[in-house]
């Protein structure tokens, strides 16, 4: 890829070889790009200059057939520079190369892996799908493993045309030609020169944007989805599946595959989507917490640049929770999302002989005789030959073994149905899906099952499954799997920002991809349930079109702003959202940010906090950021005379740092400035109240806040004032403003916190 575009930072993605011709890495060089001689006519034509400069002649025949076979890509959009192998020593002649800045990984990244509509309130009679906002016009670009460009959700019916600005394509591929692109799905890339270079003996099967993996159709009709009648996860879940911009346009960008996912490929996709003009960005990827590190992240400098072009970033948290600082893209010119569950369950239920009946959640898909079988208690379920004895019974295992270790058991003897009985509160996904008939059941069903056995000679069972319940409460609830804040690059912006549905969502999925098994046999489906992160970020990213869609001339911030400012921290039940991990007790804004995504307040806030890019310099130049590191950022080189780590952000935390010789007398106290913009009509009154935050003193000046104007801006100090030794770790509360005439409620979370990551 040739691009003739010019930023600050010019980049060097390259592998090298080291002599005892190990396996080959992928490394990042960021260079200068002022550097470059006035002789070259592009960024492009003078890394090829320089690949040619540094090659081991000993290793090619010629430099030109060298050169062409090193270079992967050419990055001018989001990190300028160019991927190639190397060796050892011609990585080091680089690093000699005048513009040199540093150089970076190229590192292995992971994915974060219908009815959430409704739950979300959005609906075509009213809310966020009133006529004419579905999203029409706006362009989400995925990336991520690709699309099933036949299944209904990439329908173009109903869709307005291609926007003349769109500069992408289609490309072709196995099983994949421009054709199958539509009004719908309007661009389709793939990227895989990054692992083929770590790879170089792989042969891909499906070398084209097709998705046999899932993930991407997933996620793509998660965020804009076309309707898909007969929708259902054999049978769970039936229904309508509605992406949440079900008019917005698809850009799909393949960078996953079924043998890694690399740096250098994400890259390249991010850099081709800021050029083809994307105005929505869906990533459910990332690298590992341990590598997270803003500098050293390639997708954080990569998505600034997107961000500058106006791009909204939606990224997924994470799957490592519940533990803190286990966030990841958490910079802060992104939207990240973490994952809740919703109002929906999947169940089986299981009657005992005296009619007693016991429900338990599953998502078994196999038939199953509601015939009467015997219930045969086993204890452990530690002998699989013990086990085929009694195979076609209902098995009874106790908790006194790993519970994985009782179901491979129990698949091992090919039993016919089994009940689990185990003390965990909150059982994974993972044994939901059980290849067999199963019930997972706390302790206190495992003891009904129990004393009925114990009570009677003849204790019999039956099973009954494919039960959908739609309205339980509470709801939402933040998942366990969910990552976590603080995010440990960036602590002073509080993170994750937002929840959005995550748990068990029902989306298009790839058909010749293995969704579960019953007993040995594999199942196939065009709709898959799948938990996790990876399904929440999609969720924002289709509701932050429907902003776009509404106030064209926003800014990301201000889109984030809106999106985080109204959303609800109760549950179904009016109550503070819960953290499943946690004992259902209150979910922090470390869980949970904001709070729960409401698309239909998030269309018109009131009140918007605003961000430019200089605004997020000034963070970094605060953070100690080096006038070279900032370069990898920005365009320009930055004098860092503007600092501050106080950015203009809808969230406040504060660490009360303990150092250890502190007593009870001793006080802590942090001030923050905020800048709203009234993007509500003129003649406007906002007055401040603080809930929560118990033994510490809030004060806000002004109280009260009178815009004129629309677009008018006002701003304010939040001062926090308590004892550096905190009763709790975390304490929480929020500033909201509201409106004289009552119809606006802008929210912003407070934390106070003494946690720390070591």
């Amino acid at each position: 890829m040739n691009f003739l575009h010019t930023l600050s930072t010019v980049l060097f993605i390259v592998s090298f070889h080291p002599f005892t011709r190990a396996k080959p890495d992928t490394y990042i060089i960021h260079m200068d790009p002022s550097a470059m001689p006035k002789a070259f006519s592009s960024h492009h034509s003078w890394y090829f200059s320089m690949l040619s400069s540094i090659s081991d002649t000993s290793e090619a025949a010629s430099a030109s057939s060298t050169v062409t076979s090193k270079h992967l890509y050419t990055y001018t959009h989001s990190i300028n520079g160019f991927s190639a192998t190397l060796t050892l020593s011609e990585l080091e002649s680089l690093k000699k190369s005048f513009g040199y800045l540093s150089f970076t990984r190229d590192r292995p990244l992971t994915v974060h892996t219908t009815h959430t509509s409704q739950f979300l309130g959005l609906n075509s009679v009213s809310g966020a799908w009133t006529a004419p906002n579905y999203g029409e016009d706006v362009i989400i670009g995925i990336v991520d493993s690709g699309i099933w460009p036949e299944s209904e959700s990439y329908s173009d019916e109903g869709m307005a045309q291609v926007p003349t600005r769109w500069k992408g394509k289609c490309e072709s591929g196995t099983n994949f030609n421009s054709s199958f692109c539509n009004k719908k799905l309007i661009g389709a890339r793939f990227y895989n020169k990054g692992l083929l270079s770590s790879h170089p003996k792989l042969t891909i099967p499906m070398n084209s944007p097709r998705d046999i993996n899932g993930h991407g159709t997933h996620t793509s009709s998660i965020a804009a989805g076309n309707s898909a009648k007969g929708a259902s996860y054999f049978g769970y879940a039936s229904g309508t599946a509605n992406g949440m911009a079900p008019r917005a346009h698809i850009a799909m960008y393949k960078v996953v595959w079924r043998y890694g996912t690399y740096t250098s490929d994400v890259l390249a996709a991010i850099d081709q989507a800021i050029q083809d003009g994307v105005d929505i960005l869906s990533l459910s990827l990332g690298l590992s917490v341990d590598n997270n590190v803003l500098d050293d992240d390639p997708i954080a400098v990569a998505t600034f640049a997107a961000m500058e072009k106006g791009i909204f970033i939606a990224a997924s948290a994470g799957n490592d929770g519940p533990l803190y600082w286990s966030l990841v893209n958490g910079a802060p010119w992104m939207l990240t999302v973490a994952a809740g569950s919703i109002d929906r369950e999947f169940d089986g239920i299981l009657t005992l002989g005296n009619g007693v009946q016991i429900t338990f959640e599953s998502l078994y898909p196999g038939n199953f005789s509601r015939n009467q079988m015997p219930l045969v208690v086993m204890d452990e379920c530690a002998g699989v030959e013990e086990l085929r004895q009694v195979r076609n019974n209902i098995i009874v295992c106790k908790d006194h073994l790993s519970i994985s270790d009782q179901v491979e058991n129990a698949e091992a003897a090919m039993v016919s149905a089994a009940v689990f009985i185990s003390n965990y509160s909150y059982l994974s996904e993972l044994y939901t899906r059980s290849s067999f008939p199963a019930a997972f059941i706390g302790l206190d069903d495992g003891q009904t099952v129990i004393d009925y056995i114990k009570q009677n000679s003849d204790p019999r069972g039956r099973f009954q499954f494919r039960k959908t319940s739609i309205g339980t409460k509470p709801a939402p609830k933040v998942d366990a799997y969910s990552s976590r804040g603080p995010f440990l690059s960036c602590p002073n912006v509080l993170k994750p920002d937002i929840l959005a549905p995550g748990s068990l969502v029902l989306a298009s999925w790839s058909p010749v991809s293995e969704v579960t098994k019953v007993g040995s046999h594999p199942l196939f489906s065009k709709f898959n349930l799948l938990s996790g992160t990876s399904m929440a970020a999609p969720h924002a990213a289709g509701v932050a079109a429907l902003v776009k869609k509404a106030h064209p001339d926003w800014s990301p911030a201000a889109i984030r702003s809106a999106i985080m400012t109204t959303a609800n921290p109760f549950d179904n039940n009016l109550s503070p959202i819960k953290d499943v991990s946690n004992f259902n007790q209150p979910a922090s804004p470390l869980d949970i940010g904001a709070g729960h995504i409401n698309p239909i307040k998030a269309l018109d806030p009131g009140l918007v906090y605003d961000a430019t890019p200089q605004d997020y310099m000034k963070l970094l130049c605060a953070m100690n950021y080096t006038s070279k590191k900032i370069r990898m950022f920005t365009k320009l080189s930055h004098d860092c005379m503007n600092r501050s780590l106080d950015l203009n952000y809808p969230t406040f935390i504060a660490f009360f740092n303990d150092d250890g010789l502190s007593t009870s007398a001793d006080k802590f106290e942090q001030e923050f400035q905020r800048t709203v913009t009234n993007v509500g009509k003129e003649g406007m009154a906002y007055t401040a109240k603080v809930t929560g935050m118990d033994g510490i003193k809030v004060m806000v000046e002004p109280p009260k806040l009178v815009f004129k104007q629309k677009y008018e801006k006002q701003s304010y100090k939040l001062r926090l004032e308590g004892p550096k030794l905190l009763q709790k770790d975390v304490i929480f509360g929020a500033l909201s403003w509201m409106d004289d005439a009552g119809k606006y409620t802008v929210t912003s979370p407070i934390m106070a916190t003494t946690i720390t990551s070591q």
